[in-house]
């Protein structure tokens, strides 16, 4: 038996622009999942993905000499459906393959099972954690497995493999990762806020392209912005960062900040983390921002410590 793990991910600065070289600041969490792999005898890929909870959300059994699916059955009444979910992993699996040839090449098979360490709607990377951990027992570079099977700018693979607080930037279509240290003394003041929706990363991208306008004064801004979080000396500052921070991105993909929208009587400042729209959002406050959250009916608030690596 061979075990892997993959920390999930926060993107802190940079969404969209992220994708087209801005300096991004992401954050590694204390929630990932867990990839496990046995041996067996039959030519079988015997798959099983648990959430949390410990309950089996998705399994599926998969040809390993021809690698196509058999079977599959997802349990969900609502979200997509058991053979979309077995054909997106049966293309990860198979672009592993065409990156190392020795992956899934013999005659006996695997069980496969992948625990999940937070709750699926969270967004903290369930597919990046996943296709990080398969690029390691596969062998092959993360990265261009990503983008070989998906899209996106590969923050989430950077934080799957590192330990603390990233820089990230792409740079002549590869990946820079720079560790950096992140300890203000406002840390006591930094939530992070579920919005009891998880948005689609795919489709935020899709709309952000979209656009098709030419930010390259917003690239460098908010890059400069990215540096400017890691070195704020106050919350006063920090606040100021965000503040000028939505306001960058609410011009470039035209939607209202989510404080704005949301939350216009909140006496802190907020925002976004990765796609609009959904998933959790970064809360700057005092011993009062939770309850102000779960009496608006948000019940999901975390400390910085609880969160983040």
């Amino acid at each position: 038996m061979i075990k892997f793990y993959s920390n999930g991910k926060l993107l802190l600065t940079g969404e969209y622009l992220v994708l087209d070289g801005a300096k991004s600041f992401a954050l590694p969490t204390k929630f990932g999942q867990d990839l496990i792999v046995e041996k067996i005898k039959e030519s079988q890929i015997i798959w099983g993905s648990f959430t949390h909870s410990g309950e089996c959300w998705f399994e599926a059994v998969f040809d390993l000499q021809k690698l196509r699916l058999v079977r599959c059955n997802f349990n969900s009444d609502k979200e997509g459906n058991a053979e979309f979910i077995a054909e997106t992993l049966l293309e990860i699996l198979k672009e592993a393959r065409n990156l190392n040839p020795d992956f899934l090449s013999s005659k006996n098979g695997f069980v496969v099972k992948t625990k999940l360490t937070f709750p699926r709607n969270w967004g903290l990377g369930s597919s990046s954690t996943l296709i990080n951990s398969i690029a390691s027992w596969a062998k092959v570079d993360a990265f261009k497995l990503l983008w070989n099977s998906f899209k996106g700018s590969g923050y989430d693979i950077a934080c799957a493999q590192n330990n603390s607080p990233i820089l990230y930037q792409i740079e002549d279509a590869k990946p820079k990762v720079k560790q950096v240290e992140f300890n203000p003394t406002f840390k006591e003041n930094l939530f992070f806020v579920h919005l009891n929706e998880k948005q689609d990363s795919k489709e935020g991208i899709a709309k952000f392209r979209e656009s098709k306008q030419n930010i390259e004064k917003e690239i460098k801004m908010i890059s400069a912005i990215s540096d400017a979080f890691l070195n704020a000396k106050s919350l006063e500052d920090f606040d100021q960062l965000i503040i000028e921070h939505e306001r960058i991105i609410s011009s470039i993909i035209k939607l209202k900040p989510v404080k704005e929208k949301l939350f216009p009587d909140y006496f802190g400042e907020i925002k976004s983390l990765g796609a609009w729209g959904g998933d959790f959002v970064l809360v700057t406050g005092n011993s009062l921002t939770p309850g102000y959250f779960k009496n608006k009916g948000f019940e999901t608030v975390l400390t910085y410590r609880q969160m983040v690596l």
